[in-house]
């Protein structure tokens, strides 16, 4: 088992969660991030903690050395947006990451990639092994690639990498799945497409963290892992506990064509105003997507189960969120 972890990353919502599991478990523990506010935040966990950028080679060699696992979380995680920004961070920064990890003789390696590598239309069930085609979305395409590297860099005796594909990671802070949707429905731009059939395959960050764990225990390198809480939740289900948290009795809910139709009326009158639209038009893709994505090879090799349920997590964050209104 590891006792020196560094993490790429670290102050972000996932990065920090395995710092303080490891930091807990009396594990030595260094990282990365670009955010120093974030990155003090960690650092006052027991963490050793360099501020810096994933492309600096000398900061990277610092970081990593003598590191017996490098777990790289460090992405831009949106919807959309500049597509040289995502290939900056998510492909190359994986790149750099992979190199300099290697040349500072780290032999274990965690890629943190995403269930999007598999796009928007995918079989029911799919499992690691989908040959999927490359997403038009710029989100789904860079941690394709950059999964692609990852894996790619798997060098048996050498170098070893695990890729961990979670699913829709929620919990306290998190922006997409958590703090943006309740502040969206707020402000009544909330509204979920296709009836709200869309499937959210979702994942407490907590059970991402055991997979991570389990996967590192293991040692079960040269391979990818889909990490979900494996249910296949309704987007309407799941965004009834963000509703009930603002004391809205329902979740709204329009045709598709309608809502394009209103975002893309309000972007132009909002710009004009000087204001952004509250609501990405490409975040609809994520919402519609209509089969469950399998977690079997996890449970079957690693021994995953997920311990925190929906209504568990859900209702963890309704009171956090319910001391945060009060306040």
């Amino acid at each position: 088992m590891a006792t020196t972890l560094a993490i790429t990353g670290i102050g972000g919502f996932i990065g920090s969660r395995p710092a303080e599991r490891a930091i807990t478990a009396g594990f030595s523990v260094r990282g990365l991030d670009i955010d120093e506010a974030a990155a003090r935040r960690v650092e006052a966990l027991g963490a050793t903690v360099t501020v810096g950028d994933i492309h600096d080679g000398e900061v990277l060699r610092e970081v990593f050395e003598g590191a017996d696992w490098v777990i790289h979380t460090a992405a831009i995680v949106e919807e959309s947006g500049d597509r040289d920004r995502f290939v900056r961070v998510n492909v190359e920064g994986t790149r750099s990451a992979l190199k300099f990890a290697r040349k500072a003789g780290v032999k274990r390696f965690l890629h943190l990639s995403s269930v999007m590598v598999y796009g928007f239309e995918y079989p029911e069930g799919v499992e690691e092994d989908f040959e999927y085609q490359r997403a038009q979305n710029v989100y789904c395409e860079t941690k394709q690639l950059s999964d692609e590297d990852a894996l790619a860099a798997h060098t048996p005796g050498e170098f070893e990498v695990v890729v961990i594909r979670p699913g829709d990671v929620y919990g306290p802070g998190s922006t997409s799945w958590v703090d943006r949707p309740i502040e969206l429905l707020k402000s009544g731009w909330f509204n979920l497409p296709e009836g709200g059939r869309g499937i959210i395959n979702h994942v407490h960050v907590d059970n991402l963290i055991d997979g991570i764990f389990l996967a590192i225990e293991a040692d079960a390198t040269g391979e990818a892992f889909n990490i979900t809480d494996g249910q296949a939740t309704s987007a309407l289900e799941f965004f009834r506990f963000h509703a009930d948290m603002v004391g809205k009795r329902s979740v709204p809910v329009l045709p598709t064509s309608l809502i394009r139709g209103a975002l893309a009326v309000a972007g132009p009158v909002l710009r004009l105003a000087g204001k952004e639209l509250p609501a990405d038009p490409e975040a609809l893709q994520f919402l519609m997507r209509m089969s469950k994505v399998s977690t079997e090879k996890a449970r079957t090799e690693l021994g995953y189960e997920p311990r925190i349920s929906l209504e568990e997590g859900m209702k963890e964050i309704a009171t956090r969120y319910a001391g945060l209104v009060s306040e």
